[in-house]
């Protein structure tokens, strides 16, 4: 028991200093199909910090939640331009 409260203990200040999530809109090219919607939220998922992606196909875009400490935007756009749709952030 003892232990358990220690780690507990120590590991306060990291929460109390965890970045906030940010959500980023990408538009997504390429999205022909509804197939490609689920290629797409999977290249997002697989970025370490992504913690949610929602893809709507009729808009051709991808909403995701991400730390900002562990995942930049680049590696967001990386990763749908790798699996064969380029995205950039929706203005």
């Amino acid at each position: 028991m003892r232990h358990l409260l220690i780690a507990i203990l120590a590991a306060l200040p990291l929460a109390v200093f965890a970045a906030q999530p940010e959500t980023v809109t990408l538009t997504v090219q390429n999205m022909t199909c509804s197939l490609c919607s689920v290629t797409v939220r999977k290249s997002l998922e697989k970025v370490p910090g992504v913690s949610a992606v929602q893809v709507d196909f009729d808009k051709k875009t991808a909403t995701v939640t991400y730390d900002p400490d562990r995942a930049k935007l680049e590696a967001l756009t990386r990763a749908t331009t790798n699996a064969g749709y380029p995205s950039r952030t929706q203005e």
